[in-house]
């Protein structure tokens, strides 16, 4: 790897177009700001695999996991030097011998290990998909991870079925907003959102939630929202002493699903309140679906989630899903949108220009 660093600088314009770009690369685990930086490197010339695509980026996600997997505290751990970055949105460059939805020249979304914040970058096929004919770049960024998490956990995992009354927790957040919407897809089912800030929770309710809540004194809240029987599915991405509210919230035979800890809190569940209550604990990690498992089961599985991400993305196309993105941050912004995003005044997700709309 060659490259000439600048510290969260823009760099000097390249001068050899066809074989370097501008990437953000971790040069150790620890707080963004100090372990990051903006540079030229090398563009990815070795031979593609059979079941790889070389993808140029338009935009990519800045996510809680972005920071987590900086600082070496997610689930897995890049080998060092990496280049962050596990969602974004561009266009095919080129595709392996094996790949047979995609050709060079689609506009897709993909998610990635890691190396989306780069301007070029290779992924595995399996979790590519191409984009409607005219969908705006932003658009559609937010779907293969929030709503796609969103969608298999509510569905594949929790069976959501009309009657339903679905609690939203972290209903501001970018997968508490994906879920909202994905709920309401579903005829005879009521919407919940909790939301810390009046903006989230009307946010919540232009989504299309019935009522929208406070974190404190949820349980009374969800109780009155629903003649006193609770909620029979939770969608917690919060964790922490929200989670324990919520199991108060719930009804009887009440299935919540623990999807992520936002809050940095992961609780210790009273099982005296599951076991009087029926309630079934779900523990969801879509990571498993898109080869984030040591067992990497992307291609397993993608016979299963490439129609989940269509009928997402048409239903995105078609208006009946509003995925956002609230604040697009320069490449050398990220330990700002980091920090925005920490702050949890944010509302939807938030994106890194990569090259922006010249891809």
């Amino acid at each position: 790897m060659s490259a000439s660093t600048s510290r969260f600088t823009p760099a000097s314009p390249d001068t050899s177009p066809d074989t370097s770009m501008q990437a953000l690369v971790c040069h150790q685990f620890g707080a963004p700001h100090e372990v990051v930086s903006l540079q030229s490197m090398d563009r990815p010339g070795q031979p593609l695999g059979a079941h790889q695509a070389r993808i140029a980026v338009a935009y990519a996600n800045v996510s809680h996991a972005t920071g987590l997997l900086i600082e070496g505290r997610y689930q897995r751990r890049p080998p060092l030097p990496f280049v962050p970055g596990t969602e974004g949105v561009g266009r095919v460059l080129e595709c392996g011998s094996a790949v047979q939805h995609l050709q060079p020249g689609d506009a897709v979304a993909f998610i990635a290990d890691w190396g989306a914040f780069a301007q070029e970058t290779v992924v595995h096929a399996s979790t590519v998909y191409r984009l409607p004919a005219g969908m705006p770049w932003l658009q559609a960024l937010p779907i293969p991870l929030s709503y796609g998490t969103a969608y298999t956990a509510l569905h594949w995992r929790a069976r959501l079925q009309e009657g339903d009354v679905v609690l939203v927790l972290g209903a501001g957040s970018g997968v508490g907003a994906a879920a909202v919407e994905v709920a309401r897809q579903t005829p005879g089912v009521q919407v919940i959102a909790c939301a810390s800030t009046e903006a989230k929770r009307a946010d919540a309710l232009r989504r299309g939630a019935h009522q929208a809540v406070t974190p404190q004194d949820l349980a009374a809240q969800v109780k009155q929202a629903t003649q006193g029987r609770g909620a029979s599915v939770v969608f917690d991405p919060v964790g922490g002493d929200l989670l324990l509210q919520a199991l108060r919230a719930a009804a009887q035979n009440a299935q919540l699903l623990s999807v992520g800890f936002a809050s940095g809190a992961i609780p210790a569940v009273p099982m005296n309140l599951a076991l009087v209550k029926n309630l079934t604990l779900h523990g969801f990690f879509y990571g498993r679906y898109i080869g984030w498992t040591p067992a990497d089961e992307r291609q397993a599985f993608a016979a299963q989630l490439q129609p989940v991400i269509a009928t997402l993305l048409d239903w995105a196309a078609r208006g009946c899903i509003h995925p956002q993105v609230s604040q697009v941050f320069a490449m050398h912004e990220l330990p700002a949108a980091l920090d925005a995003l920490h702050g949890r005044n944010v509302t939807g997700k938030l994106a890194l220009a990569i090259q922006g709309d010249k891809v």
